[in-house]
């Protein structure tokens, strides 16, 4: 006859076995008489004592008080060890009950109760069976319903025996790298369908974040077009992977989007998106299915964008910066869509350029000035480039001063005031001197700017000498200090100003949203004033602003 089991020291996650709620207590709740009577029904044996065999084990599983013979077989020594690694696996084996993995928690408890020399010698014939539980197949769906996994209560036993209690079940380090190796072939093997798998006791990415980079090794491989849960497998990559890992997905990322960026893919989703359609008895033209199979493409662009941020590498970098800068060769204007996918690609390039590539320093400045750019990819531009040391991009910066169109500059040069400090004030107005056809928003923003700079020397005492000196952009913008920060007491300050006839600067050709007005109060009204020296714009652009401020 089995003997009583004896209490356990703890569960598997630490927490006291016999303890209220514990698997053992609820075994344990049921009275004495009918634990005595599904005993001997269950397993024909008389209290005389009657040898356990594989048969035994195999129909406690399925009984009521079987788990709990179960455990005792584990955790007795007069049982052979083999019949006790039986038990330990009917355990794992064991179906979920109350859509808990109890059979589990008892295996790990019963684990703990054996001495560390039997411990050893049991896992040396659980593991080779783990392992090829773990290889078989999942069963393919049955009459379009899914079929449960079997060997996903082999993966959960064995991740419960490799992580319990800080790993103190498994001492011995070949046998660790055993079980590691068979969990990683696991989860690689049919990811996207394993990953989701309602069945699991330990969900994938607690498995994966316990293998570490091993467990991500081989994932790049199902990184491809078509392919499921690549979004998830690239943030497991991303945050575990090594290097060489990270770079084969960040290759096999951009194959990816190639893909998604083709009429091969427009011509495979448009049956799908019509299909979808018919079956929900939607109405449409061609041309509403053509917009609807081209919002898919930017759905599913933009989630890739959205991985290849996360993941980064020089595959990733290099395909976001030729797709940011990629030419509208269609005729009229550059359709929106088209525009915000490549803002959304510089966007996915945050933090992401490498300062010591040259070629993709070149790409994005590239982006920033070519006077085609449009304004929404230009502003994605400027952000990363003013993620970039100030030494490596300040020469390109102040050559976009020399652009045709006065916004290009007005970014450039706002980005290059950014980068500075009080120090390099004179060097920011030589090359701004140099520039021609600027509007009246540039020296009232450089001035702005300066004024909250950092550094030795305070900008008022710094842009002092400017004010009165060299080509009319750069007075204005020393000037435009006080239309920032002046005050009504600092009008007599500008008195030796507003007769200065230096001629003010005029709007390039063609330039859009460009003029030299102010708005001067007279009255109770306001009367635009045009701006055609220094002097006026003293008078009608910066003493007025000071007024307003006390």
């Amino acid at each position: 006859m089995i003997s009583g089991a004896r209490p356990h020291a703890s569960g598997p996650l630490g927490h006291t076995s016999t303890g209220r709620g514990s698997p053992l207590r609820r075994l344990r709740s049921i009275s004495t008489a009918l634990v005595l009577g599904a005993a001997v029904a269950a397993t024909g044996l008389s209290t005389t004592g009657c040898r356990t065999s594989s048969s035994d084990i195999e129909r406690w599983s399925s009984t009521l008080q079987g788990p709990r013979k179960l455990v005792e077989v584990i955790t007795h020594a007069k049982y052979p060890i083999d019949l006790r690694a039986e038990a330990a696996l009917a355990l794992i084996r064991m179906k979920p009950r109350s859509g808990k993995r109890v059979g589990i928690e008892l295996m790990l408890e019963a684990m703990k109760d054996v001495p560390p020399a039997d411990r050893v010698q049991l896992l040396e014939r659980m593991v080779p069976i783990l392992e090829a539980e773990m290889k078989k197949p999942a069963p393919k769906a049955q009459g379009g319903q899914a079929v449960a996994d079997p060997s996903v209560a082999f993966k959960d036993g064995a991740f419960a025996l490799l992580s319990h209690d800080g790993g103190a079940l498994v001492a011995d380090e070949a046998v660790r790298q055993r079980l590691r190796g068979a969990l990683t072939e696991w989860a690689v093997t049919d990811f996207a369908v394993r990953m989701d798998e309602p069945a699991q006791m330990f969900a994938m990415e607690q498995v994966m974040r316990a293998l570490g980079a091993q467990g991500v090794r081989d994932l790049p491989k199902q990184v491809v077009p078509g392919g499921a849960k690549i979004d998830r497998m690239i943030d497991l990559i991303a945050e575990l992977g090594d290097d060489d890992t990270k770079q084969r997905a960040s290759s096999a990322l951009v194959v990816v989007a190639r893909d998604v960026d083709s009429p091969k893919w427009i011509e495979a989703k448009t049956p799908e998106v019509r299909d979808a359609n018919d079956r929900q008895k939607i109405k449409y033209t061609q041309g509403q299915l053509e917009m609807q199979v081209a919002t898919y493409q930017d759905e599913t662009l933009a989630k890739i964008f959205t991985s290849m941020r996360r993941l980064g590498g020089a595959p990733v970098v290099d395909y976001l910066l030729e797709y940011a800068g990629r030419k509208w060769a269609g005729t009229g204007a550059e359709p929106e869509s088209m525009v915000k996918r490549r803002a959304t690609a510089l966007a996915a390039l945050d933090r992401k350029i490498d300062k010591n590539n040259p070629k993709q320093v070149a790409a994005l400045l590239a982006i920033m000035g070519a006077p085609e750019t449009p304004d929404l990819v230009r502003d994605a531009a400027v952000r990363r480039v003013g993620e970039l040391p100030r030494p490596l991009v300040i020469s390109a910066l102040f050559d976009l001063f020399k652009s045709p169109k006065w916004k290009v500059r007005w970014m450039a040069a706002e980005l290059a005031l950014s980068m500075s400090d009080t120090s390099h004030i004179d060097e920011f107005f030589q090359k701004l001197g140099q520039a021609e056809g600027f509007s009246l928003t540039e020296p009232l923003r450089y001035g702005q700017l300066i004024g909250e700079m950092k550094g030795p020397g305070k900008p008022l005492e710094l842009l002092e000498k400017h004010m009165g000196a060299g080509p009319a952009v750069v007075r204005m913008s020393a000037l435009a200090y006080y239309f920032s920060f002046g005050k009504k007491a600092d009008l007599a300050k500008l008195e030796p100003f507003a007769g200065d006839r230096t001629r003010a600067p005029e709007c390039g050709k063609d330039a859009a949203d460009c003029e030299w007005k102010c708005s001067v109060p007279v009255g109770d009204k306001t009367e635009s004033k045009d701006v055609k020296t220094v002097g006026d714009y003293v008078q009608f652009c910066v003493k007025p602003a000071m007024e307003k401020r006390t």
